[in-house]
C-alpha cells in the first residue's frame, strides 16, 4: 500500500529539491528522474515560470510524498509507480523533479513539482477535491502493481508512521478499536458499553463528540476518527444488532444480483435480512430480463459479441486519450523552452558582445544556464527553426480541447462497459454458467 501527504512550499526551494536529491538516499541518484526541467537546475527554471505567474500568492512549490508500506515494493516499482502518479495527477502541465528514498524503513517518493503550469503560468489549486484525486490514482496504480491500498473510510488522513505503528500493534487507535470491538458484544445499550470501556481501564470524555483515553496516553481519542463503524450512531447501532456490515446495502446505479450475506454472521443468523435478500435478488432479476429486452438481447452469444465489442471500444478510446494526454505533455515542454529561449535570449547576445565575460556571466548565470539548458533541450526535440509561439499555444488549446472530448466518451464507454459487464455477471448467476459452460457452447 502507499500513504500520501502533500504540502505546498513557500521558501528555500532549492534547500527542498537539494534535499531528496540527496545521492545517499537515493542510491547515487539513480532513483531520481524529472519532466519539463532538468533536475540539476530545478530551481531557477521554476523561478522563470514563477515570474510570469497571472496569480499571485507565496506557493512556490508543492511536496507530494508517497510512503509504501516495507518489503512491499522494490525502489525500481515504486519509483515507476511515482512517475505514473506524477504524469496523471499534473497531467503533463507542471515541470516536476521524481525521487526515490531508500535510506528508511520504508521506501517512499518525493514528488516537487512548480506551484506554476508551464503554458498558462496559472497556478496549481491544492484543496480536498484535488488531494482526493491524488489518493484515488495512487491507490489505483498500487492495486494495478498488485499492491496492498488503504480500504475507503479506514484510516483517511493516517500518516505513514501513524499507519507503520497500527500495523505493529503500537497505535492508539489500533488499540482502542480492539477494546471497542470486545466491549461492543458485551452492552446492553450505549451507557453499558461507556461502563464496559471504563472497566478496561479508559477515561470517557463525553461532550460533542465521546472520546477515550487509554492509562500513559497522553491525549484523547475521539471515536469518529477511527473510522465509520466507530462513530457514536455506528457502535450505538452496533450494540443493537444493526451493524455496518449488515446494513442493507445503499441503492446502486448499476443493477447487481450479488448479495453478499455470508460476510456477516448477523446476516446469515437473520431470517429477515436472508428473505430482504432474496426479494433484492428477484427484483434485480427482473431488471436484468428488462435490460436484455429492451436492448434486443436474444441469445448469450449477442451479450457476449456486445460486451466484446463495447471493450474494443473502450480500449480505442483509453489509447486515443492517451496519445492526446502525451502530445499535450510534449507540447507544454516545448512551450516553456522556446518562452525561456527567447526571454533569455537577449542575455545571451549581451555576454557575447560584453568585454568582461566572467564578471558578465557571474552577474546573469542564472539566465545564462537556461539560455544553454533551452537551446539544448529544443535541438534533441528536433527544433531546427524556432517556432511562432502563439501559433502552439492556440494548437495547444484545441488539443486540450479534443482531450476533454475524448475523455468523455471515454467515460461513457466506460461506464456503458461496466454495465454490461454486470448484466453478464447476474445473467451467468441465473443460468449458473461456469467457464466449462462458456467453453462448451463455444465448441458448439
Amino acid at each position: 500500500m502507499a500513504v500520501t501527504k502533500i504540502h505546498p512550499i513557500k521558501s528555500t526551494l532549492k534547500k527542498a529539491l537539494d534535499y531528496i536529491e540527496n545521492p545517499d538516499k537515493t542510491d547515487g541518484k539513480m532513483l531520481v528522474s524529472s519532466f519539463g526541467c532538468s533536475y540539476e537546475t530545478a530551481d531557477i527554471e521554476f523561478e522563470m515560470l514563477l515570474a510570469q505567474a497571472i496569480q499571485k500568492g507565496n506557493n512556490l512549490a508543492h511536496h507530494l510524498i508517497q510512503s509504501f508500506a516495507p518489503g512491499e515494493a522494490t525502489p525500481e516499482q515504486a519509483h515507476e509507480i511515482g512517475k505514473r502518479l506524477a504524469d496523471e495527477v499534473l497531467q503533463g502541465k507542471y515541470p516536476y523533479v521524481l525521487t526515490t528514498h531508500i535510506d528508511k524503513g520504508h521506501v517512499h517518493n518525493h514528488i516537487i513539482f512548480c506551484a506554476v503550469d508551464m503554458v498558462n503560468c496559472r497556478k496549481y489549486v491544492s484543496n480536498k477535491q484535488s488531494y482526493s484525486f491524488i489518493r484515488r490514482t495512487s491507490d489505483r496504480l498500487c492495486r494495478e502493481q498488485g499492491l496492498s491500498v488503504v480500504k475507503p473510510g479506514q484510516n483517511r488522513g493516517q500518516s505513514y508512521a501513524e499507519w507503520d505503528a497500527q500495523r505493529r500493534g503500537r497505535s492508539w487507535k489500533a488499540k482502542l478499536k480492539i477494546a471497542i470491538d470486545a466491549a461492543i458484544p458485551q452492552a446492553k445499550d450505549f451507557d453499558d458499553f461507556l461502563r464496559l470501556m471504563e472497566r478496561q481501564g479508559y477515561e470517557i470524555k463525553q461532550g460533542k463528540f465521546v472520546s477515550f483515553r487509554a492509562p500513559g496516553q497522553e491525549r484523547f481519542t475521539r471515536c469518529k476518527t477511527l473510522g465509520e463503524a466507530y462513530t457514536e450512531e455506528a457502535i450505538t447501532e452496533r450494540i443493537q444488532g444493526r451493524a455496518i456490515a449488515t446494513r442493507k446495502p445503499k441503492a446502486r446505479k448499476g443493477i447487481s444480483l450479488r448479495i453478499d450475506i455470508e460476510n456477516s454472521i448477523k446476516a446469515q443468523q437473520s431470517a429477515g435480512y436472508t428473505r430482504w435478500a432474496k426479494i433484492h435478488n428477484l427484483q434485480q432479476a427482473a431488471k436484468t430480463m428488462n435490460f436484455l429486452t429492451e436492448h434486443g438481447i436474444d441469445a448469450y452469444p449477442d451479450l457476449e459479441s456486445r460486451v466484446a465489442e463495447i471493450s474494443a471500444a473502450s480500449e480505442e478510446a483509453a489509447a486515443a486519450l492517451k496519445t492526446a494526454e502525451r502530445r499535450l505533455g510534449e507540447m507544454a515542454v516545448l512551450i516553456k523552452n522556446v518562452t525561456t529561449y527567447k526571454q533569455t535570449r537577449p542575455v545571451a547576445v549581451e555576454y557575447r558582445r560584453a568585454a568582461d565575460k566572467a564578471r558578465f556571466r557571474q552577474e546573469h548565470e542564472s539566465a545564462l544556464i537556461l539560455y544553454k539548458a533551452a537551446g539544448r533541450a529544443l535541438r534533441e526535440s528536433g527544433v531546427t527553426k524556432l517556432p511562432d509561439l502563439a501559433a502552439l499555444k492556440t494548437e495547444y488549446a484545441r488539443l486540450s480541447e479534443e482531450k476533454e472530448r475524448l475523455y468523455a466518451r471515454y467515460g461513457e464507454v466506460k461506464k456503458e462497459l461496466k454495465e454490461y459487464g454486470i448484466i453478464k455477471q447476474n445473467v451467468d448467476g441465473i443460468l449458473r454458467v461456469t467457464p466449462r459452460q462458456q467453453e462448451r457452447k463455444q465448441e458448439l
